[in-house]
């Protein structure tokens, strides 16, 4: 049977029997519509390469399991690269939550690096009240979501949701003023 004749299930099939030709054609099926996909939810190239490779490592995986909703597999592959970069965004996020304090704490030995830890510090001030205070205890101070909801008496969504928000707004003020 000619190899690009055959449907997504029969390539399913050919993959839990281990069958790499048939992962290669997947790849060649679909990866140019992941990657832009991907690229509408995630704005860093390495990261849109990571999530297609990784979702193609999934397929391989659950090849055995994997039972199509459809005659495509490309839903599936669209929904795996969706939580693949979800997880990866939230991985982000904690580790530079967890950078941010130590970033701004450090000692720096650099002028134009003091001017910016000058100019975020200046921007987190610059905040409404409740804002502020959220970024001091999440990205100064390093506390969790959790204890800054519980501090402030508010949800952890609502906290994710703010420093998220307030980390996209500082990057582009400061990313666009140069600083």
């Amino acid at each position: 049977m000619d190899v690009t004749a055959q449907t997504d299930e029969q390539i399913v099939r050919a993959l839990a029997a281990g069958d790499r030709a048939a992962l290669a054609q997947a790849f060649d099926r679909h990866a140019a519509t992941m990657t832009r996909y991907l690229w509408a939810i995630v704005d860093d190239r390495h990261d849109v390469e990571e999530v297609v490779q990784d979702a193609f490592l999934l397929l391989w995986q659950r090849a055995e399991t994997l039972d199509l909703p459809a005659e495509s597999l490309l839903p599936w592959l669209l929904v795996v690269c969706r939580n693949l970069a979800r997880n990866a965004g939230r991985k982000r996020s904690r580790h530079r939550a967890d950078e941010l304090p130590e970033m701004l704490a450090a000692p720096v030995e650099h002028s134009d690096a003091v001017e910016t830890l000058r100019w975020v510090r200046s921007e987190i001030a610059a905040l409404p009240e409740l804002d502020r205070r959220i970024c001091e205890l999440c990205l100064l101070e390093g506390r969790s979501y959790a204890e800054a909801a519980e501090t402030l008496g508010l949800t952890v969504g609502a906290v994710t949701q703010r420093v998220s928000r307030n980390r996209r707004r500082l990057k582009k003020v400061v990313m666009h003023d140069g600083h």
